[in-house]
């Protein structure tokens, strides 16, 4: 029996100790070529979408606001949304939520818009 190496067990409130930084997703799994990552939120994100791939955000604690051009998505603790590929969407957090985001690895996170915000890519916690 060939030994197994690399079993790793993830615990968010561990990785999420370990970084303050608003807006700015760390990477802490893959599955195939999808990334889970871990973010703090707090204030209003910028407009965007993303073409090519759908994006889903867990709320781990507090509360988020996904607007949307027609709407919007309350979501907390516990929940879960999917925004579809190419719809335009804005998170938006009036204090701080912790979330797991669940997308394609070498997604940035403000899509094609230019933004102060835009995280840096695959940063690993």
């Amino acid at each position: 029996m060939a030994k197994r190496m690399g079993y790793v067990r993830v615990n968010f409130e561990e990785k999420l100790a370990l970084f303050s930084k608003r807006w700015a997703p760390k990477v802490i799994a893959e599955l195939n070529d999808y990334q889970f990552k871990l973010a703090k939120l707090e204030g209003e994100f910028v407009w965007h979408e993303h073409r090519e791939t759908d994006e889903a955000f867990v709320v781990l604690a507090g509360a988020l606001r996904i607007e949307l051009r027609d709407g919007a998505v309350e979501l907390k603790a516990g929940e879960l949304f999917v925004v579809p590929k190419g719809v335009e969407h804005r998170p938006v957090a009036d204090g701080e939520c912790h979330v797991l985001l669940v997308e394609p690895r070498g997604v940035v996170s403000t899509g094609e818009v230019a933004s102060a915000l835009r995280a840096e890519n695959n940063v690993w916690i």
